[in-house]
């Protein structure tokens, strides 16, 4: 975890956080928070300009290895378990059961007195953090939050501009109803100018690429949809 400065208390700090899940029934195919457990979360601590003050990667020890052969091997990225294994080995991701993972946000939340929670299509996050909750029988993940959706920030942002448009439909980035997608993915290769990006799909590495998403929608000082709800996960 990278320790910030001292908190300049005249800012509002965010924090963005993204998780990865596996399936609990492998056989049903629709991807949805209540058959999803998160078995990696990650979190980065930022302002509005898209400065990181403090970062956060974990593997929740009772989904990675309680269920790692019922469930795991199930995940939707399950040949990215290898590289969680090195990156655990090599102190680069911490593992950490629940209640743990639970105590270290809720300070880093008190301590940067974190004004929102931010995901990208966040009803997912909170969703599937939810069900994991009920799931392991333990008690709310995070206290009672507003939470932001850096995907309806874009969708009244970024959607609205000419120059995205055009970038999804010289690229072939339209959904089968005719409009442009507004995946992490594709959100960044358009703001970063890097149309090679690939989303790494590990919960912290996505955390950056999505508090760059949530930092381009504040510089357009447009109004936007961002509050999703106010609840406790």
């Amino acid at each position: 975890m990278r320790k910030s400065n001292k908190i300049d208390r005249r800012k509002k700090y965010y924090m963005v956080l993204d998780t990865e899940t596996c399936p609990i029934d492998r056989e049903c195919q629709d991807v949805t928070p209540e058959n999803m457990l998160v078995y990696d979360i990650g979190y980065a601590i930022v302002d509005k300009k898209g400065n990181v003050y403090r970062t956060g990667s974990y593997v929740i020890s009772d989904v990675f290895f309680k269920e790692f052969y019922s469930k795991m091997q199930s995940s939707y990225y399950a040949k990215k378990i290898p590289n969680y294994m090195q990156d655990i080995g090599e102190n680069k991701r911490k593992v950490k059961s629940w209640g743990e993972i639970s105590f270290i946000l809720r300070e880093v939340i008190q301590e940067f007195k974190v004004a929102a929670i931010v995901a990208h299509n966040a009803r997912f996050d909170f969703g599937a953090l939810k069900n994991t909750k009920e799931y392991l029988n333990q008690y709310a993940m995070l206290p009672f939050m507003t939470w932001y959706d850096s995907l309806k920030m874009a969708r009244s942002v970024v959607a609205e501009m000419p120059t995205y448009k055009q970038f999804c439909q010289d690229n072939r980035y339209i959904t089968k109803t005719g409009k442009c997608k507004l995946t992490a993915e594709v959100l960044y290769r358009y703001i970063s100018g890097n149309d090679d990006f690939k989303e790494s799909h590990t919960a912290l590495e996505d955390c950056i690429i999505e508090k760059e998403i949530l930092a381009y929608c504040f510089k357009q000082r447009k109004k936007m949809t961002r509050l999703l709800f106010n609840k406790v996960v």
